[in-house]
């Protein structure tokens, strides 16, 4: 498959700050056969006003385009939404506080034509206040969230026919990409950076309490997929953040 479809999915809900960099970067790829849709979850700012005013660079640019404003029960269900309303060979997510490289979709289309992956991630570039790093990804036989970024991962329309998100928690991504790795799905890593993330979203909460919390959902998905060591790296990954933070 030279020119795969792929497809496009942004979660958005009271946005306006930022969502207008998520859409011109989707926008602007090199890559020409793609579509995109934004499923909002009734904004009452001027997200949908911001994105219905691309929709006319979308049509001059022949990219299907799409925005979806209506309740949901919270960001994956959202996703779950977005996801079937696809018709690509591949889709990818991004947030509305995140961006793609404007060649990260041509990138991805010749990564899949070299290794026919059923998932992949690549490398992620965050921003926290003046501060940069790169987030480097690694396929490795015991999981760890240190070398898996969700942002930058693409999964082709075979996976998401009989694997969705869960809808259970903030960490749903997390428990997504591990019963991918249960199921035997070809997982590929491409080292390079596809996608820029800003802390400070949903799973990035710095207060104590919230990290308490979050340490317990992620301890009951590694648990449940039998992961080896998770209390340990979860409890120094937690407390890290909280002192950095």
């Amino acid at each position: 498959m030279n020119n795969p479809k792929i497809s496009i999915v942004t979660v958005s809900y009271n946005s306006e700050k930022t969502i207008k960099e998520t859409i011109e970067h989707v926008l602007n790829q090199t890559y020409d056969n793609y579509e995109y849709i934004i499923i909002d979850g009734m904004s009452t700012d001027n997200t949908i006003e911001i994105a219905k005013s691309y929709i006319k660079s979308f049509e001059e640019k022949g990219i299907s385009y799409r925005i979806i404003s209506e309740k949901d029960n919270g960001i994956y269900d959202a996703m779950n939404k977005g996801i079937k309303m696809t018709d690509g060979d591949i889709v990818g997510i991004i947030n509305s506080d995140d961006y793609y490289n404007d060649d990260t979709l041509e990138k991805v289309a010749n990564f899949y034509n070299k290794t026919n992956f059923d998932v992949m991630y690549a490398d992620l570039r965050i921003f926290d206040n003046d501060k940069e790093k790169i987030k480097k990804s690694k396929v490795m036989k015991r999981f760890t969230t240190r070398k898996w970024n969700h942002p930058t991962t693409f999964v082709t329309r075979k996976v998401y026919d009989n694997i969705l998100y869960a809808c259970e928690s903030i960490y749903d991504d997390l428990n997504f990409i591990l019963t991918v790795r249960e199921k035997g799905y070809k997982i590929c890593v491409l080292n390079e950076v596809l996608a820029n993330f800003r802390l400070g979203g949903v799973s990035t909460k710095k207060e104590w309490k919230k990290r308490k919390e979050c340490l317990k959902l992620r301890n009951m998905i590694f648990k449940r997929h039998g992961c080896k060591w998770y209390r340990l790296e979860n409890f120094i990954m937690e407390f890290a953040k909280y002192i950095l933070s």
